[in-house]
């Protein structure tokens, strides 16, 4: 890819992303190829704590090619404190999406090197500058969208594409939200990216409009 990178990232739901071994998640277990530039991590189990109600979730998840993206296939809950009681009411607030949604960053991967170099260094996205839940900093959004080439820019589209669509969100909103164009721009450079061969292996379906 041809965009920059800058360290550090803020994240709504804080969350312990792992490989199905128990060992901490790193872009060495990001093997798999989608679109034409990002790799991701075929499985992983990623944890996170609500204090609130004190639950710990843990969930599992694994990415289906059929279905491009990565589905859920097991969720665990457990009281963090003495008092807490799993029940039906408690479960109410367990935020499934929502971890799956933070965690996913942490298993996209991305090179600023030649995608066919062995010796290539690949970082997650959860390394990216991010702003009030956004996975891009504002500078990268702001050069894509006023100054960026249509190779910069359809870079940037894959790699939001691919966070949203494989954690099962409306990418073609997420775009939209994260550069701060109107949904028709967002739209068209979703369908550019499609014409490319850059969304290969990410797919939105549940629910999602005929552009998305």
């Amino acid at each position: 890819m041809r965009i920059n990178s800058a360290v550090g990232q803020t994240e709504e739901v804080k969350v312990d992303v792992r490989t199905p071994a128990g060992k901490k998640m790193t872009a060495a277990a990001a093997t798999r190829p989608v679109g034409t530039a990002l790799r991701i991590a075929p499985e992983f189990v990623a944890s996170a704590i609500d204090d609130e109600s004190g639950i710990e979730t843990t969930l599992r998840a694994s990415y289906i090619a059929d279905e491009g993206r990565y589905l859920v296939s097991e969720v665990n809950n457990r009281a963090t404190r003495a008092g807490v009681e799993i029940n039906n009411i408690a479960l109410r607030q367990v935020a499934v999406q929502q971890i799956l949604q933070a965690a996913t960053p942490h298993c996209i991967t991305m090179t600023l090197d030649d995608e066919d170099d062995p010796s290539s260094t690949w970082i997650p996205l959860s390394q990216l500058t991010t702003a009030e839940g956004k996975i891009i900093p504002p500078w990268m959004a702001e050069q894509v969208t006023r100054r960026g080439s249509s190779d910069e820019r359809m870079d940037v589209i894959e790699l939001l594409y691919g966070a949203a669509a494989l954690s099962g969100q409306p990418p073609v909103k997420a775009i939209q939200l994260e550069l701060g164009v109107p949904h028709r721009t967002a739209s068209d450079w979703v369908k550019r990216a499609r014409a490319a061969g850059r969304l290969e292996g990410m797919s939105y379906i549940v629910g999602r409009q005929a552009d998305g």
